[in-house]
């Protein structure tokens, strides 16, 4: 049973995509208890996606990248998610937030800042959400203001990934404060992580996606230069609503991934083990488990290549991407419960695949907005 199949992908996304396959095979599955049991950052499996170009290769060629579409990044998405979220998550957050960059960014900006990133020799960041904000992007409350040529930050984030590691982060940061334009009141900025006043430790360890690391940033007057500031004041939220419905998509392949490797862990698991003189393959309500996995998956992964397409001929992109990311992310959760009821009591040990993903399955659910926000714009944009 070969659940990832290829008939579904776009056939500009197929060399990638094994590509993304061969790797996962040979240096993501092999290591992932052993980094999920130790929560250590797997710089090793990132330095050797850096080396043959599956790491940061949205980038555009340009700028030293591979200029890879949203349909090769989410195969290769949907491949490294089956094989472990943790790992997964840490090779697609070390060119996090570039997008913005090489999207609305100058020339100057584009080559300083990703050109490093795409070669392997830096890593970037996004830092969005705040400890008290997550989903309300216009509620945001770090600030930057303008003093002189400079932008002095104050605030924090939360939940950033690479706030330690990168050597710069995309921070979105208020700088107005007019009530009748809710919209208009955020810009997004480019900020070295060795600038003074800017401030990260680790968030201590999580349930799930252990290998990749999230951190809690402060900005205490950290100045920047205003030449930093991408685009311009106030557009900051418009250029995050298009940012995140190409990686709503991406959130999608990580929901089809988690739950292809419940289903293989469920099937195997089954089909292997007796109960009562029988296979427990043989019990008609086990089957009928396996059949709603399977059912969910399939229905999952086609609106999510769908869903790919829509977004990335830009038709209705915010509706798309938030059926896609739902539809995943909660098919991954239902697939991991089921799967773990499957292995009854061997479910629990820390060992099994299937503890590791159902762990994994909760947070997908609330990232890159939670599930009840792209409910509402789902309803909205109807």
């Amino acid at each position: 049973m070969e659940l990832l199949e290829d008939s579904i992908v776009p056939e500009e996304a197929l060399d990638i995509k094994a590509e993304a396959r061969e790797f996962a095979a040979e240096h993501i599955e092999p290591n992932a208890q052993e980094y999920y049991s130790s929560g250590d950052y797997p710089t090793d499996i990132l330095e050797a996606g850096q080396e043959v170009g599956l790491v940061a290769q949205d980038i555009p060629e340009e700028y030293g990248g591979r200029g890879l579409s949203l349909p090769e990044i989410l195969a290769i998405t949907e491949e490294f998610y089956r094989a472990d979220a943790g790992i997964a998550l840490t090779l697609q957050l070390a060119s996090f937030g570039c997008e913005i960059t090489y999207e609305y960014g100058n020339e100057e900006q584009k080559e300083k800042y990703l050109r490093p990133v795409a070669e392997g020799e830096q890593l970037s960041g996004l830092a969005v959400s705040e400890p008290e904000t997550g989903s309300d992007l216009a509620g945001m409350q770090t600030t930057a203001e303008k003093d002189g040529d400079e932008y002095v930050l104050n605030g924090e984030k939360y939940w950033i990934g690479n706030g330690v590691e990168a050597d710069w982060v995309t921070v979105y940061a208020r700088t107005g404060d007019n009530p009748d334009n809710r919209y208009g009141n955020h810009s997004m900025f480019i900020v070295p992580t060795d600038t003074e006043g800017y401030e990260a430790e680790h968030i201590p360890e999580k349930m799930g996606f252990r290998a990749s690391k999230q951190a809690h940033i402060t900005f205490d007057d950290c100045r920047i230069p205003e030449e930093n500031i991408i685009g311009y004041e106030g557009n900051g939220f418009m250029m995050l609503a298009e940012f995140f419905n190409h990686g709503r998509v991406v959130v999608a392949g990580h929901g089809l991934g988690l739950a292809a490797a419940a289903i293989e862990e469920a099937w195997d698991f089954v089909h292997d083990r007796e109960e009562f003189g029988r296979k427990v393959s043989d019990f008609q309500s086990v089957q009928h488990d396996l059949a709603d996995m399977l059912i969910e998956f399939e229905s999952a992964r086609s609106l999510t290549w769908r869903a790919c397409e829509k977004v990335a001929s830009g038709q209705n992109a915010g509706y798309w991407a938030a059926m896609a990311k739902t539809k995943a992310t909660e098919t991954a959760t239902h697939n991991a419960e089921k799967g773990m009821q499957l292995h009854g009591g061997r479910s629990v040990l820390d060992e099994r695949r299937i503890a590791r993903v159902y762990r994994d399955v909760r947070i997908p659910v609330i990232y890159e907005g939670a599930n009840a926000i792209q409910r509402n714009l789902v309803y909205r944009q109807a």
